[in-house]
């Protein structure tokens, strides 16, 4: 079972929930940033505050599927919608997937399709 701690509450997450946590974290963090793990991340903060034209909305659906394949073993990314493309350069995404509550250990049985809202500058929503 994944388990983990809110890192607004510090109250323990399991499941889904911490998944979704984590597909925020690594939507949020710049590549090169973690001193002990300088590989973690996406290019998703390097976009930021670039012309929202078809160009760099391809760069972010292709920078959210790698980061979330390299990083996110309990998630196979299917659907990435835009939420927010604003003039001021945020973005935001309505990420759906597959979860499996037992990924992260190599156990892919037991699927269940979820969604979660992902923005660089912080966890939005979860929903199912």
């Amino acid at each position: 079972m994944r388990v983990g701690l809110d890192s607004n509450t510090g109250e323990t997450l399991t499941g889904w929930d911490e998944c979704a946590q984590s597909l925020n974290c690594i939507a949020q963090t710049a590549i090169g940033s973690l001193v002990l793990n300088r590989t973690f991340g996406s290019d998703i903060p390097d976009l930021l505050d670039r012309p929202q034209n078809s160009p760099t909305i391809g760069r972010y659906f292709t920078a959210l599927a790698r980061a979330f394949r390299a990083w996110e073993p309990g998630f196979r990314l299917t659907k990435i919608t835009p939420t927010r493309l604003g003039s001021d350069g945020g973005v935001g995404f309505d990420i759906a997937g597959v979860f499996y509550p037992n990924g992260h250990l190599g156990d892919y049985s037991n699927p269940q399709g979820q969604s979660v809202q992902v923005a660089p500058a912080g966890m939005i929503a979860v929903g199912a």
